[in-house]
């Protein structure tokens, strides 16, 4: 009710003009952010004007998500609501960040039927710094590439470079795909088919060759791949047989057809896939269609 006699409020009357609850008004006020600015004859806490429109502020900071410390200071006037709004907003982005993160394990635990073990494995992985990712990736690279001074170093350091890190705001896909792809990077089997790849890279690359020869070539062999399934050339036929002459040269089909083999088959195409979804390309980039095209043209020219 108001005192009459001086026309203050008291906590039922405020709680009845805010549409707060009595207790939330006696919290605050116990909490030293709505200090009354009286006392009735019988000890109860008054409040004025004023009071209403502090209340209300001090309601919005807190839908806002700020804690009682934070609304202490701005009431004070020891800090401003935009800056307090501002780390807010870096403390939101990292929750939303955590949150994707979250849902992204929950969503592969339950696509995968996890027990607790991996459940607790894809937690840790997702949850890596960017710094521990780079680590797993660089470790990856040098185990592959260990004792290969032939090797292309543009390919070297494009694959060290590349999946270390997931952008700013990851999408849950992002998030499942380095989770897939961090246990792709530790696994031995698969450690040893790319240090096959790598081997047919610096066997075919060898020392005085520029760097990003290997890369070219790739990107050659993709681009007339793509033109030949545009035109609907038949991997078998003649006209696929001038298509290898032009794009090869002097190369021999059957060490092409090798080195493509130890590229193309599932797990490495699934290792490039993930690379492009971690980097937000796409599928699309990795040209499975136009190197199985290259593949089974050598195969149909090379028989025999």
């Amino acid at each position: 009710m108001t005192d009459d006699r001086t026309g203050l409020l008291t906590i039922g009357e405020l709680a009845r003009v805010t549409g707060l609850t009595v207790r939330t008004i006696r919290y605050w006020s116990d909490e030293g952010v709505l200090p009354p600015v009286g006392r009735s004859a019988g000890g109860y806490r008054l409040y004025d004007a004023a009071s209403v429109a502090r209340l209300e502020l001090i309601r919005t900071l807190r839908e806002l998500g700020l804690g009682l410390a934070d609304v202490h200071r701005v009431l004070a006037g020891e800090t401003t609501v935009a800056r307090i709004a501002d780390a807010h907003v870096v403390a939101l982005d990292a929750q939303i960040r955590s949150l994707k993160v979250t849902r992204a394990v929950l969503s592969t635990v339950a696509k995968r039927g996890s027990g607790t073990q991996e459940m607790t494995l894809l937690n840790r992985l997702a949850r890596l710094s960017a710094a521990e990712r780079r680590r797993i990736v660089e470790d990856f690279v040098d185990e592959v590439f260990h004792g290969l001074d032939t090797a292309d170093p543009v390919i070297r350091e494009r694959m060290r470079s590349t999946a270390a890190d997931l952008p700013e705001e990851p999408t849950p896909e992002q998030v499942d795909a380095w989770l897939e792809l961090a246990e792709m990077l530790a696994d031995p089997d698969f450690r040893a088919q790319m240090r096959k790849v790598a081997e047919f890279n610096a066997a075919d690359h060898g020392h005085g060759t520029p760097a990003g020869a290997s890369l070219w070539f790739s990107r050659r062999l993709v681009q007339w791949g793509a033109r030949a399934r545009e035109r609907g050339i038949v991997p078998g036929s003649p006209e696929a047989a001038e298509v290898l002459g032009e794009v090869l040269g002097d190369a021999d089909p059957a060490v092409v057809l090798s080195r493509l083999r130890s590229h193309a088959t599932d797990r490495v195409a699934r290792y490039r896939e993930l690379l492009a979804l971690v980097k937000g390309t796409g599928p699309e980039a990795t040209h499975q269609e136009e190197f199985a095209w290259v593949v089974a043209a050598l195969e149909a020219h090379t028989a025999g």
